[in-house]
């Protein structure tokens, strides 16, 4: 490894050789001077590691030279050491970018800290976090293997994104090969379990069953219209958890995080079904019934999602709620600056439903465009896509509005997403549906041990398009594709994010309730 270089800068450094005597004997090279202006020339001729730069010097001053030395190089980290211990000498220091400040007479112990916090951090960093997962990898495995609850599942998925944003944050692919793995099994772990537990939840013979797309609002929002606060909620399509927690820290400047929690999508795990039933408090064939005016099925023609407004009101009045509402769905940035403008205006209104379209478009856009494709590459460049998104966008506006205002946020979703790598053969006619995560038709032909399969929709409570048609549901990373033409449609759709089927990622969303610091 190559030996560290420190540009140490300070017009008495003569006082500081029994300290630049102690790190060369700790194996870094000192180079001095004892001028702001020697050491700008110096920082551009050759190439250092670390900076000392005292504060109080004669000509140029410390924090002169500290503004240059960025100028020069913005990444090379600067130790401030100063006499004083005032706070505008501190805060213009911290503004300028510094890494670490010392107070003389500084000791030996100190500098080697602070150059072990500043140089070998990352080192250091890395290999705790990597022997931390170690010693949980096996925990985890004995809980994947375990007979999970519904509750149980959410603290192993959370869990799991835990270590998957922080061993993310390392350059350590085996590590990360190995946490892949885990959420694998787990994943396979997690199907089998929807599949045992599923048809009793929606048919209410299970007295223990989690909060769905169809009970969230009656459990999670309506509680909120009980103060005199106004209440917003924005419901970020096919937001996954591990995309909320990147946007949680840029949020916590504004907001604090009052409750994180996850509640489970409906099947099949997309718009048409999980959001309209989220709006209506019904499941779909309770809303074909109820409302089949509001209702669209599979084999209709025109949007599934027209009447998500029309069935909140519903859902309001059935409950008894008799209160001002609004309901808004932005698809795109300029209806969403739009909608900035309008916030004052909803401050009259108890309750306040934003639909922001963008996670949703951007899978889709994954699919079919090569350049989002590659920008998106992965499950961390897809979350860090996600996050520069949102730290321009008009939604993000609207929730700082919102920060300075007496009122309820909430953040949620409809489902999530998973990224697919794993065709599964599929015949069907001409009137299957084309969603890759699930399909539904009358003559689907299928190895039965690939798939969840409903015969009988009604059993969960899904419209039938045909008195034959029946369901089948793709398991974790899995995805369907038609015989003919097969390699050329599985090569397509590979590494593409979907949904609509059963995983982690799909069922297990976010609701995030904020309040206003």
């Amino acid at each position: 490894m190559d030996r560290i270089t420190i540009l140490w800068v300070d017009d008495e450094i003569d006082l500081m050789k029994p300290h630049i005597i102690f790190l060369k004997e700790k194996g870094y090279d000192v180079l001095t001077i004892n001028n702001g202006q020697d050491a700008i020339e110096m920082i551009k001729a050759k190439p250092f590691d670390i900076v000392f730069l005292d504060e109080q010097m004669p000509g140029i001053s410390g924090i002169e030279t500290l503004a240059r030395i960025k100028e020069i190089q913005s990444s090379l980290p600067v130790v401030m050491i100063t006499k004083s211990e005032e706070e505008s000498i501190m805060e213009d220091a911290i503004g300028s970018s510094i890494a670490d400040y010392l107070i003389k007479p500084v000791k030996p112990n100190q500098i080697l800290l602070c150059l072990k916090k500043n140089l070998e951090n990352k080192k250091l960093v890395s290999e705790k976090t990597t022997h931390q997962y170690q010693q949980e990898f096996r925990n985890i495995g004995m809980e994947i293997s375990a007979r999970l609850n519904f509750e149980e599942w959410k603290e192993v998925y959370k869990k799991l994104i835990f270590w998957e944003l922080k061993l993310g944050q390392l350059s350590d692919d085996g590590m990360n090969q190995i946490l892949e793995m885990q959420k694998n099994e787990a994943n396979q772990m997690f199907c089998k379990f929807i599949e045992r537990n599923y048809t009793d939840w929606i048919a209410g013979k299970s007295q223990e069953k989690p909060i769905q797309s169809h009970t969230l609002v009656k459990e999670k929002v309506f509680p909120l219209l009980n103060d005199h606060k106004p209440t917003f909620v924005i419901l970020i399509d096919n937001l996954r958890f591990d995309q909320w927690k990147v946007l949680q820290p840029v949020l916590e400047d504004y907001f604090r995080v009052e409750k994180e929690e996850i509640y489970y999508s409906i099947l099949p795990s997309v718009t048409q079904y999980s959001r309209n039933s989220l709006f209506a408090g019904l499941l779909p064939t309770e809303i074909e019934r109820k409302y089949p005016k509001l209702w669209i099925n599979e084999d209709e023609e025109g949007p599934k999602n027209n009447y998500e407004s029309e069935l909140l009101g519903e859902l309001l009045k059935r409950y008894g709620h008799d209160v001002k509402y609004s309901y808004y769905k932005v698809l795109n940035q300029s209806y969403g600056k739009k909608l900035v403008e309008l916030m004052p205006n909803l401050m009259v209104n108890k309750l306040n439903f934003i639909v922001y379209n963008f996670v949703d478009m951007l899978s889709h856009a994954r699919t079919e465009m090569e350049i989002i494709r590659e920008l998106a590459d992965d499950e961390k460049a897809y979350r860090s896509l996600t996050l520069s998104w949102f730290n321009h966008s008009p939604l993000l506006e609207i929730l700082r509005y919102l920060s300075e205002k007496d009122v309820n946020v909430a953040i949620t979703t409809d489902h999530g997403s998973i990224r697919v790598d794993n065709p599964v053969k599929i015949l069907g006619d001409r009137n299957t549906n084309t969603n890759l995560r699930y399909k539904t038709g009358r003559a689907l032909k299928y190895e039965q041990n690939e798939v969840f399969e409903v015969r009988n929709p009604a059993d969960i409570f899904l419209p039938k398009s045909h008195v034959n048609a029946s369901f089948v549901f793709c398991r974790k990373n899995d995805f369907f594709a038609y015989p003919n033409n097969y390699n050329h449609y599985a090569n397509y759709y590979k590494n593409t994010f979907q949904h609509g089927g059963i995983s982690m990622e799909e069922i297990l969303i976010p609701f995030i309730t904020l309040k206003p610091k």
